[in-house]
């Protein structure tokens, strides 16, 4: 038995509407950029789940050595890292040598998000006290804040360092994949 005309016309004309509708409220969503459903920011690194170390050699260049400070994700969970990592030289008993090293913003600062296994860095420069005329100490290490973070990794390092009001570190924003001396920026 055949349905009569009018039933498949009314059928047709509700299916019709219906698509009609749901292809409009798609619409206005992709109009106004509103994702299906918002997703959630990687967390930030704890220091506790990464594991900082100094890449060698460092590159020198015009009173200056530049080295690649890392930040490696050691833990099985992914996070971020975003801005600067707040680094000083420090003697063997975890005292402050001089002051902390001050921020060359030559990059914007971009969110790194580290998967476990995956490493940033950031180009620490220590210029050399003897041309900034500055009283020495030899540092044991660096005291190394993540970004954002409230505890340091201390990295061992042995290096000439200035003392007193004088500066002679640098540190850059973290950057995306491991440093590579001589290439990285």
């Amino acid at each position: 038995m055949k349905p009569p005309a009018q039933a498949l016309r009314r059928a047709a004309l509700t299916l019709a509407l219906t698509g009609a509708a749901a292809l409009s409220v798609t619409a206005a969503s992709a109009a106004t950029g509103s994702p299906a459903a918002p997703r959630p920011a990687t967390p930030a690194c704890h220091t506790s789940q990464l594991r900082v170390w100094i890449g060698l050699p460092g590159d020198g260049a015009a009173g200056s050595v530049f080295y690649e400070l890392q930040l490696s994700n050691v833990s099985s969970a992914t996070c971020s890292l975003f801005g600067f990592p707040g680094v000083s030289a420090i003697t063997s008993g975890g005292h402050q040598l001089g002051k902390a090293a001050g921020r060359d913003h030559s990059f914007p600062a971009t969110t790194q998000v580290l998967a476990p296994g995956v490493t940033a860095h950031a180009v620490l420069r220590i210029t050399d006290p003897g041309a900034i005329g500055c009283p020495t100490a030899t540092a044991s290490g660096l005291k190394v804040f993540p970004p954002n973070t409230t505890t340091a990794a201390i990295v061992p390092f042995r290096f000439l360092t200035c003392t007193g009001a004088n500066r002679n570190l640098t540190i850059r924003v973290v950057r995306h994949g491991a440093g590579i001396p001589g290439y990285s920026q």
